[in-house]
């Protein structure tokens, strides 16, 4: 064996060896004993700064907290924003999104997810004199929806007609003005207009049946299996055990403001019965 051959025989195993713990970013985590949790920075109730401590503060945090606990790390928090929220994983500026996030295709492209925790819907609100119709019966209809959202494009995906806006505030004005037959948004946001227009005097109503449906998990780094795994085991012992109930009913619960129900466990995303958005 020659001298370059011998040195190369040394070197592989530990040029191999030093690329397998790079690759283990949960080896990394757990070696300094902190996760780096990414949050919003102000979208309440799921983070944003409280308004006696100004710390980062709602549902989102509360389950960065309590997933660092399961893990047994303490816990950074990454604030951060929509528009941001998955370069700061792809970045490695933090190890773990918690905001939110529902799966779609592209998302599943840049990042992994972890087992769903809940699953958002996108409603169709409309006026109370069409709330006993059915979502086939508004095929081919103006719906109004915010521009670029997957409320857009649950419309195209049930057969109406966008019609689109900058901001949820003027999409929803237009079902309000009849220029639209109806807009739609996630439940949580949806029972909330529902209840400020019946403020203003204008009956809403939601149709029962989902536009579509947003599994929404935490979301890590790709081609992580350690770190994907040791955080779906924290969140189904969080299931299992309450937290994930107690958290929820704290912040978007029956008996708060949104006045949501938790209907589905934590289970693998395979589970679920939907069509992915795009």
């Amino acid at each position: 064996m020659t001298a370059k051959k011998r040195t190369a025989a040394v070197l592989l195993p530990l040029l191999l060896a030093c690329t397998s713990a790079q690759a283990d970013l949960l080896s990394d985590i757990t070696a300094r004993g902190d996760l780096k949790c990414a949050v919003y920075s102000d979208v309440p109730p799921f983070s944003s700064p409280d308004v006696k401590t100004r710390q980062l503060a709602g549902m989102d945090v509360d389950l960065c907290t309590a997933l660092a606990q399961q893990m047994g790390l303490k816990l950074t928090l990454v604030p951060t924003s929509v528009e941001a929220r998955i370069a700061v994983i792809a970045t490695g500026r933090a190890d773990v999104l918690i905001a939110n996030l529902a799966y779609t295709k592209t998302r599943g492209n840049q990042i992994q997810f972890s087992d769903p925790y809940y699953v958002a819907k996108e409603m169709l609100l409309v006026k109370q004199a069409n709330a006993d119709k059915t979502l086939e019966d508004f095929k081919g209809k103006r719906i109004s929806a915010t521009k670029g959202t997957t409320s857009e494009q649950s419309i195209h995906l049930k057969g109406g007609k966008a019609v689109t806006f900058q901001d949820s505030a003027s999409a929803f004005l237009a079902l309000e003005q009849n220029k639209v037959v109806g807009f739609v948004t996630n439940t949580m946001t949806g029972i909330k207009m529902i209840s400020q227009a019946k403020k203003d005097g204008v009956e809403l109503a939601m149709i029962k049946e989902p536009m579509a449906l947003e599994p929404i998990g935490i979301g890590m780094k790709r081609d992580e299996p350690a770190l994907l795994a040791a955080v779906n085991k924290g969140l189904k012992t969080m299931d299992d055990n309450g937290t994930i109930d107690k958290i929820w009913d704290t912040w978007i619960g029956p008996n708060t403001e949104y006045k949501m129900v938790r209907e589905e466990r934590v289970q693998p995303l395979a589970n679920l019965k939907f069509e992915p958005l795009e």
